[in-house]
């Protein structure tokens, strides 16, 4: 068997926080991605603030796209996803009870992670889709895209990020991180 010939395809994660350290999560969950034997980092894109769309808090969101070569099936990847969102929940839980035996799990998350694009992959089923329904549809997802993958075409809707940033209708209000007056 020759070692090392697994196929590797580029994928797009999203990363998004509004609780807590917003910062410090999406790092530890890049961290996390990089100390991964399946994963390797290409690029990150900077952070951004965004306005919370369809979420019932009125906290903003510190939102990145990471961009990753893998050997890793869509499923298993996802996985990956859920296992570091539970690993960076639990985590937090043990700062904020330290000592405490039994940690009860909080509702909701700390930091969601979501399969953007997984090469040029079309995968539709209960558990995963890809391409994610709704990155044409906001912008906290297509702003940090249009700065490190402008030219990649969405391989259902045939069009690249740059042309679906511009035909965004209504976006959401997005600052890079920093630079949002607060009200």
């Amino acid at each position: 068997m020759v070692r090392g010939n697994k196929k590797r395809t580029r994928v797009y994660v999203s990363l998004g926080s509004n609780q807590g350290d917003r910062v410090g999560f999406i790092q530890q969950a890049v961290q996390l991605f990089k100390d991964n034997e399946h994963i390797r980092i290409i690029e990150c894109s900077s952070l951004y603030e965004t306005q919370p769309v369809g979420s019932d808090s009125s906290e903003w969101f510190v939102n990145a796209v990471v961009a990753i070569e893998t050997d890793l099936g869509a499923l298993d990847l996802l996985a990956l996803c859920h296992s570091i969102e539970e690993r960076l929940l639990s985590l937090h839980l043990a700062e904020k009870m330290p000592g405490s035996p039994n940690k009860k799990k909080e509702s909701g998350k700390i930091i969601d992670i979501d399969v953007l694009f997984y090469g040029d992959k079309i995968l539709e089923n209960d558990d995963l889709q890809i391409p994610h329904p709704k990155i044409q549809k906001r912008a906290y997802t297509l702003v940090p895209l249009l700065e490190i993958a402008p030219e990649f075409t969405h391989p259902k809707l045939v069009k690249t990020i740059a042309q679906l940033y511009e035909e965004l209708p209504l976006p959401e209000l997005i600052y890079l991180y920093g630079t949002r007056e607060e009200e």
